[in-house]
């Protein structure tokens, strides 16, 4: 009975989470039901129950967990300050002469709200609400526009500063010293949210690529995709608005990620920088009011206490799956896997992105990377490799009909003429774009850890 235990409380918490109860009190209540259970029969040790106190204060304690809000409130200040919106007219302004050139200004200005925002769903609502019109506007195909936008939204999953990678590296730097304890090594070799910016960053921008590269050879090749719009109805923008508009986010964009590169600020501290850089960008865009401020601040501590609360429920999870053995139940599991790590790496990866049809990426990121994690890292695999990877199919699972977050976004902004069957048939192709970049970097993982190790070692 105690065998199955693990595999019965995964099953329960997956159909609680879809049938939408709140992720937080889901995660801890089924897991003290689990406990109950098995103290009343006999199968779990209720001693195991007096670790939650340290379980929960070390959630509080943890200083890496800092930069979540903040980085929250940089990109929701960024996105009350309007700076997409002058991002998008300057570069539609730069490209309105190319042919395709509003889809290759909305990859752009996408890749930089990623990487000053980091918010995927302020991003594609954004980017839906400004573009989407325009792009209709000068006959640009539906679907290969509403499939443009939710890609490019999504890139915040994995440029940094992603909420996403530091809630990963949190996650795996507990997991690699676990996974260093069980193999005897000491003093524990250690991993941080900054390894794993660095190991993404270069990933990150060759999926940018991939998209341009994309877009370019369709348009080659169906030319009525993204008809060439006429100089007149090209909105002109000033130099000054040009220059600010691109330079601003830009410098902060270096002042965070470079303070992070040189050595001269954590993570934590760098998200400092990012949250003081957004109120100085919007005091200049005089978007700043004591209204708005408080705006953001409501805003930053809701989404923030729902990750910390999360992470708490999950935590309490944890600590119940590993109690009945669930750890050992994995590692027997992918031990008996054909083709040794690599077979249990394809393998997390698959169930990570069917899970991706109907849990939240907070919900996997905390449910199945603290279960699974630890096993494959002892079998081998590199860390800022494995936190990379899953990353990426993560940001995959914002895309994959029916339920992908950023479909849900856009089609909340979207003109009733665009249908959502044509929205999902848009983001096919930037799926199997995402696909083909975790095959490429299977093939070549040494590109994940480049970076860091020029930066860190």
């Amino acid at each position: 009975m105690i065998e199955l235990m693990p595999v019965i409380m995964f099953i329960v918490i997956c159909l609680v989470l879809m049938a939408g109860f709140p992720v937080a009190l889901s995660l801890g209540g089924t897991a003290i039901i689990f406990a109950v259970i098995g103290i009343q029969i006999g199968i779990f040790e209720e001693i195991i129950l007096r670790a939650l106190p340290s379980r929960i204060f070390g959630v509080m304690n943890n200083d890496n967990l800092i930069a979540v809000p903040l980085f929250i409130f940089m990109g929701v200040m960024l996105e009350r300050a309007k700076i997409a919106e002058q991002m998008l007219s300057s570069m539609a302004y730069l490209f309105g002469r190319v042919s395709g050139g509003l889809a290759y200004s909305v990859i752009i200005v996408g890749m930089l709200m990623a990487a000053s925002t980091g918010i995927v769903g302020a991003t594609v609502v954004t980017m839906g609400l400004l573009s989407l019109p325009v792009m209709l506007k000068h006959g640009y195909d539906k679907a290969m526009s509403c499939g443009i936008i939710c890609a490019s939204g999504t890139l915040g999953q994995i440029i940094p500063p992603s909420i996403v990678l530091v809630l990963l590296g949190d996650v795996l730097s507990s997991a690699y010293q676990q996974a260093q304890a069980a193999a005897g090594v000491y003093p524990p070799k250690a991993i941080s949210i900054g390894d794993l910016f660095m190991g993404a960053l270069i990933p990150g921008l060759i999926l940018v690529i991939f998209y341009i590269i994309y877009v370019a050879v369709r348009i080659r090749l169906r030319p009525q995709d993204a008809p060439l719009p006429e100089t007149q109805s090209i909105a002109k923008v000033s130099w000054q608005t040009m220059v600010f508009s691109l330079a601003v986010p830009l410098l902060l964009i270096t002042a965070v990620l470079g303070s992070i590169i040189s050595g001269l600020a954590t993570p934590s501290e760098a998200a400092s920088v990012g949250a003081m850089g957004a109120l100085i960008i919007a005091a200049l865009q005089r978007q700043l009011d004591w209204a708005r401020l408080k705006e953001v601040m409501q805003s930053t501590t809701k989404t923030s206490s729902m990750v910390f609360l999360i992470l708490i429920g999950a935590s309490i999870f944890s600590l119940v799956f590993r109690g009945y053995g669930g750890d050992d139940l994995i590692m027997a599991l992918f031990e008996h896997l054909p083709g040794g790590p690599l077979g249990a790496m394809l393998v997390v990866m698959l169930v990570m992105f069917l899970l991706g049809f109907i849990l939240d990426f907070i919900e996997i990121v905390y449910v199945v990377v603290p279960i699974v994690a630890p096993v494959l890292l002892m079998m081998g695999l590199d860390p800022i490799w494995l936190g990379v990877m899953i990353a990426i199919n993560l940001q995959t699972s914002f895309l994959t009909p029916p339920f992908g977050f950023s479909l849900f976004y856009l089609r909340g902004v979207a003109p009733e003429a665009i249908k959502t069957t044509q929205i999902y048939r848009g983001v096919i192709p930037f799926i199997f774009i995402q696909l083909g970049l975790l095959i490429f970097l299977a093939f070549f993982p040494a590109i994940t850890n480049w970076l860091p190790n020029i930066i860190y070692r």
